[in-house]
């Protein structure tokens, strides 16, 4: 099949699965989107949002809907890296066998994950980049695709681990989940009170993502769009050149793997939409999602109330 009879199937699927997830998850459309073009993408996402907000149920019901593998990790403060990975032990005939841990599945869903000290929340970042683990020496591949969809509680601080701007870098998108409106609160409680289960159907299969992600690779991208891109990064990095704001109220801006990010998200933005080359508005429409948690405002900021989407939307 070619590419573009590819990306035209992929419109009507990626339709398809939007109706499918929406039997279970009711709004939350702009959430559910941005974890679709990450997955799309390839990349991994952080969902920022208070309890009770249906994250669980939202990635297991993704998970279900794309046909993939799912396994849920409860991070706590005294989680081990083995715990995670796997570890070795001995078995009846005395010889090491390897058992591995959860971190071998599709859909890895890291639950509060800046509640676990960083030895190991760096556990993940081998998994996160190089969708391969070490234990003991050995090297272990991941099955494909994998993704690592990590969510973290904006309000309880206490007793938590913020994560590293490293590892912060490494989830493509951050993607802040907000209370559902009167009418979506009302029709998810008529549908959690009553007897009545919706059965999720598996649309994709870990191959056809796969080859989604390949597709989406090869899609052409104008050196203009490249450009604004770079540039639109550039400009979050306190400078002679960077905007006043950014330089009154930013410690560190985004890197590199921003650059990278907004061009294959806007790529994939494209192809869901049945654009066959993404434009400006595509790399807009992803930027907050990518550059939100890249941006490191600094005290003056903090103390101003001034946000990281205020800063973006100036930066347009």
């Amino acid at each position: 099949m070619s590419d573009v009879a590819l990306v035209e199937k992929l419109v009507d699927k990626h339709r398809d699965l939007k109706k499918e997830i929406a039997k279970v998850i009711v709004g939350q459309d702009e959430v559910v989107n941005q974890i679709l073009l990450s997955i799309f993408s390839g990349g991994h996402s952080l969902l920022i949002g208070v309890p009770g907000l249906a994250k669980t149920l939202m990635v297991n019901t993704i998970a279900q809907a794309l046909g993939l593998n799912f396994k849920r990790i409860q991070f706590t403060p005294d989680l081990m890296p083995s715990d995670i990975l796997g570890a070795e032990i001995l078995d009846e005939n005395r010889k090491f066998k390897f058992i591995k841990g959860p971190i071998f599945t599709n859909i890895l869903l890291a639950d509060e994950i800046n509640r676990t000290p960083p030895k190991t929340q760096a556990a993940l970042l081998e998994a996160m980049q190089e969708r391969a683990v070490t234990v003991a020496g050995h090297h272990y591949k991941l099955d494909l695709p994998y993704f690592v969809l990590a969510t973290q509680n904006p309000i309880e601080q206490e007793g938590t681990y913020p994560l590293p701007e490293a590892q912060l870098d490494r989830f493509m998108f951050a993607i802040n989940l907000d209370y559902p409106s009167f009418e979506e609160e009302v029709d998810v409680v008529k549908t959690t009170t009553s007897d009545e289960s919706q059965q999720v159907e598996a649309l994709f299969s870990a191959g056809e993502i796969s080859e989604i992600q390949h597709v989406i690779r090869r899609i052409p991208v104008p050196d203009n769009v490249i450009e604004y891109a770079v540039r639109l990064v550039g400009k979050t990095r306190p400078n002679s050149n960077a905007p006043d704001l950014v330089q009154n109220y930013v410690d560190w801006g985004a890197g590199p793997r921003a650059s990278q990010n907004l061009i294959m998200a806007a790529k994939t933005n494209a192809a869901v939409n049945g654009k066959f080359s993404p434009d400006i508005e595509d790399v807009r429409a992803v930027s907050f999602g990518i550059l939100r948690h890249r941006i490191i405002k600094n005290y003056k900021a903090e103390a101003e109330g001034i946000t990281e989407e205020e800063i973006i939307r100036k930066l347009f």
